[in-house]
């Protein structure tokens, strides 16, 4: 069934639980690339249990099965296109701990022919407390459902980054089997290790999660202008542009304003822009 616009903005989610702990987090950090120099003091504690850090965005792993699902929304999975992911920290993710998840949808956009935009958001609650510790936003992008009837405009404008030469450029080199491990974080689909079902989609072999080159940009952030801090990282948000293979080399180019970073992600060798319009916040300095 398409979406049913206006029907579908009534969607909710409310009532689930997530628990995770010490090791889940590390899966994460690996799954990310870090401490691929075991030696590094500064992503060690991302790896490790004693005085451990996390990763701000495991969030994003963290909400999976908590938010608004595809059914509810309507629209064929085949053909829609992680668009964006935006995540607002409110409080630090402990290395371990329980969550609750409400969802909602926030807004729709109809394309026409070229499909339709989907925004949903799902608010993650510290399942003692209730404390809020996360707002993760993601945006879809539904090639099958144009013509819904929702409103054509209205959709805030994409972040600019600035027009002058990045503040600082960073490399990550990002291994052959590195889709391998970050799927075990919870995101199993055969896109990612299955050539099989690569080349369904138009592939010629499994692609990178992208959210794992979000995690990868988050960690860009951390290291050129937080000191190693994660606490520091207030909020994160980009645009999926185009796909990363394992084993592409990434450079992130980060541009600072004040506690506004700007960013990219490019994969030089192949001369694409893989995720633009990033915009991260940073607590006070």
């Amino acid at each position: 069934m398409p979406i049913q616009y206006p029907a579908v903005l009534k969607e909710t989610s409310s009532g689930g639980r997530k628990a995770w702990g010490a090791n889940d987090a590390i899966l994460y950090a690996l799954g990310l690339g870090m401490a691929s120099d075991p030696l590094d003091r500064n992503e060690l504690p991302f790896v490790h249990e004693v005085d451990q850090k996390v990763m701000p965005t495991l969030a994003a792993v963290l909400t999976r099965g908590l938010g608004v699902t595809v059914a509810q929304l309507g629209f064929d999975y085949r053909y829609s296109v992680h668009g964006e992911q935006a995540i607002l920290w409110h409080r630090p993710i402990p290395p371990q701990g329980e969550i609750t998840g409400e969802g909602r949808v926030v807004a729709v956009y109809d394309k026409g022919d070229k499909g339709a935009v989907c925004v949903t958001e799902t608010s993650l609650r510290d399942g003692a407390t209730g404390d809020l510790l996360a707002t993760v936003r993601v945006t879809s992008f539904a090639r099958a459902d144009g013509h819904c009837g929702a409103p054509s405009e209205g959709a805030p404008d994409p972040h600019k980054v600035p027009d002058r030469a990045p503040d600082l450029s960073l490399r990550y080199a990002t291994r052959p089997d590195l889709a391998l491990i970050y799927r075990l974080s919870g995101d199993m689909n055969p896109l990612h290790i299955d050539p099989d079902a690569a080349r369904r989609a138009g592939f010629d072999r499994p692609i990178l999660h992208g959210l794992c080159t979000y995690g990868i940009a988050c960690r860009a952030v951390i290291e050129g202008f937080a000191g190693w801090d994660p606490e520091r990282l207030a909020s994160l948000a980009a645009r999926f542009s185009a796909p990363v293979f394992p084993g592409d080399a990434l450079v992130i180019d980060l541009w600072r304003d004040g506690d506004v970073i700007s960013f990219e992600a490019q994969v030089p060798d192949r001369g694409v822009t893989v995720l633009k319009n990033g915009r991260a916040e940073l607590r006070g300095t």
